[in-house]
């Protein structure tokens, strides 16, 4: 007879479970998880605009792929370094789509896009602590857990293309924005992002939140990104082609993922009770 473990050798093997699916949140990390952000909006924009589809055929077509990768994502016994980040990609390419389409073609703007998608966020992560109590990454390991995660994710990064839409774009446009243009828009966003860093590395405010924090804000910097390299030189862009620009952030988020340590891990509030 097998001798029975003792309580860490068991605390192990289930944080060995609980992490198998889901990639250490390293620097790599936040660099691929912005580059697929950017593709993400560059690569909606695509389809969208220049392929002249429309905003609903494009959410159709990237919800579409979102649902077979979050299906393969579950049913796949552990973690995948391109299956999680095609998964990624998207969730953000079809929360570009999806964000346009609210906030243009519904009409309901940016503010109250950017309202809207920031409740379904909240509630999508009250409903993951009601049911689990806690929305640490650590425990996604269930087809349950799953479920949450990717449905906060997506909520996620359509909240943050509103959200970067809303602060770039002008008060004259339709839809009426802030008026920081792209450029400034990015680096709001980034030094958010910096704050966010300095919160984690100086303080002792749960690394759960501001992990969440960190990852909706990646989205609009993405988004002010990806606009800044496609758009118009007339609306603050540097008017590159949308299928160059989303054919080289592919070729560079590849190898990131090639070269960058990709392994399954702890998320940085793996001891957090939050």
């Amino acid at each position: 007879m097998a001798p029975s473990s003792s309580p860490s050798d068991r605390d192990a093997a289930g944080t060995h479970r609980a992490l198998s699916k889901v990639p250490a949140v390293t620097l790599g990390f936040w660099i691929i998880k912005i580059a697929a952000t950017t593709l993400g909006e560059t690569g909606g924009d695509t389809v969208s605009m220049t392929m002249n589809l429309g905003y609903l055929v494009g959410t159709a077509i990237f919800a579409s792929a979102l649902v077979v990768f979050v299906v393969l994502q579950i049913r796949s016994r552990k973690f995948h370094p391109f299956l999680y980040w095609a998964t990624i990609i998207a969730s953000t390419t079809a929360g570009t789509t999806l964000a346009d389409f609210a906030d243009r073609s519904l009409g309901i703007g940016y503010a109250g896009g950017s309202s809207l998608l920031l409740a379904c966020v909240l509630a999508c992560l009250a409903l993951w602590y009601w049911s689990q109590g806690t929305v640490s990454v650590e425990t996604v390991n269930t087809p349950k857990v799953e479920g949450f995660y990717w449905l906060t994710i997506t909520f996620s990064q359509t909240l943050g293309t509103a959200l970067g839409d809303w602060i770039a774009a002008a008060p004259d446009e339709n839809p009426p924005g802030i008026g920081l243009g792209y450029e400034i828009g990015a680096l709001v966003f980034g030094a958010a992002l910096a704050i966010v860093a300095a919160l984690y590395f100086w303080t002792r405010i749960s690394r759960v939140l501001l992990f969440w924090a960190a990852f909706i804000l990646t989205r609009p910097l993405g988004a002010t990104v990806g606009d800044s390299l496609d758009k118009p030189l007339s609306h603050g862009g540097l008017a590159l082609s949308r299928p160059l620009a989303s054919a080289v952030l592919a070729v560079f988020i590849v190898a990131c993922i090639l070269l960058l340590p990709q392994r399954p891990g702890g998320h940085p509030a793996a001891r957090d009770p939050a």
